[in-house]
């Protein structure tokens, strides 16, 4: 029986490995839930839907007010010494996810926070795993074929997220002697292989934005970057397979890209993701710097519903290796769907849900 705290929640992702959690795998004695004092509503709003999904939660919640930004996790005395006797369990995903956020936000949310949670989690004496929820984009402008147990590389990044999630891995890589630790770096996450379903527009669903807002134009261009990679996993094998590589004795000490090991360029996502909505092929050609240029205005990329951020990653030349989680998830029975293959359901939610404004991601 396990007892478990997880940071960011009630976050998308936190929330997300919450309920997978639930589904079964991995017997549960408690789950302690770091949630900010702000948001301490919204997560009873949530910890209550999800007890009613999974009974077995019952009695097993309990939110605990924090923030990871302040020494030992903004913990009270009381707080943080009766988790220290009890937790074997921490799921670090709290973090700092806007691509657009500022230098000082991103790195209080990221690299001061990651610090704190490390130095809190070196405090527990039953502690089997660490997981700390990275992401591919520590690999900053990179091209060609990365590695899992790559970091330091001279990469220069393309924005403030990229850098204090990279300076942040850092430093939980230098707990690996001390600390049973497990780092996982997840590709660019969208909605549910099999039925669609997500908690936020955001990654593919941010294409569809797009489209939504220029369907009646005549035409609609690419994005003019042909050799772009688009690494798109859904969250339910980013979860399933987190939860078992988190567990696994196999994961001790090491990353893990949760990849596709053959995705598809931006070039063909984008239009089998057009003819899929709207039922007819790209044309023409716009440049990377128009675009960005056009989405550097407040009210057009508000209305596009879209960061102008977004757009570096249709310049991204990186294929992230990811055989040591390949080979380490053999016998599993979790396996990456081609994303061909969930475009539909991917569009279905879409389509019912894209007037609700919960569903997108705030725009500058």
């Amino acid at each position: 029986m396990g007892t478990y705290l997880i940071t960011g929640f009630p976050g998308c992702i936190a929330t997300s490995i919450l309920r997978q959690l639930g589904k079964g795998g991995h017997p549960i004695k408690h789950v302690y839930l770091l949630t900010l004092p702000e948001s301490i509503s919204n997560a009873e709003e949530i910890t209550r839907q999800i007890v009613r999904e999974a009974n077995q939660f019952k009695h097993k919640l309990t939110i605990i007010p924090g923030d990871i930004t302040y020494p030992f996790m903004g913990l009270s005395e009381d707080h943080s010494q009766a988790l220290q006797n009890q937790i074997e369990y921490v799921f670090h995903l709290a973090a700092i996810y806007d691509l657009s956020a500022s230098a000082e936000m991103a790195y209080q949310g990221n690299v001061i926070g990651t610090k704190n949670v490390n130095e809190w989690v070196l405090t527990l004496p039953r502690l089997k795993r660490y997981v700390y929820f990275s992401t591919t984009s520590v690999s900053g402008t990179r091209k060609g074929r990365i590695y899992e147990h790559e970091l330091e590389m001279n990469q220069s990044f393309r924005n403030h997220y990229e850098q204090t999630k990279f300076e942040a891995e850092l430093l939980v890589r230098q707990l690996d002697r001390q600390l049973p630790t497990t780092i996982i770096r997840p590709g660019i996450m969208k909605g549910n292989s099999t039925i669609g379903s997500t908690i936020k527009f955001d990654g593919p669903y941010l294409m569809l934005n797009v489209f939504d807002r220029l369907r009646y134009l005549p035409w609609i261009p690419y994005v003019n970057h042909s050799q772009a990679i688009a690494n798109f996993v859904p969250i339910d094998y980013v979860l399933q397979a987190s939860l078992y590589l988190g567990h696994s004795p196999l994961g001790i000490g090491k990353t893990y890209h949760l990849t596709d090991p053959h995705p598809y360029t931006m070039h063909e996502i984008y239009e089998m993701m057009m003819n899929e909505y709207l039922g007819k092929k790209p044309k023409g050609n716009i440049s990377l710097k128009a675009l960005k240029n056009g989405l550097s205005i407040p009210p057009f990329r508000r209305w596009l519903r879209i960061e102008k951020e977004v757009m570096d990653y249709f310049s991204v030349e990186a294929i992230y290796d990811c055989t040591q989680t390949q080979q380490d998830l053999k016998g599993s029975g979790i396996s990456l769907p081609d994303f061909k293959d969930t475009i539909r359901s991917i569009v279905h939610v879409y389509k019912q849900h894209k007037r609700n404004e919960r569903k997108q991601l705030p725009i500058r």
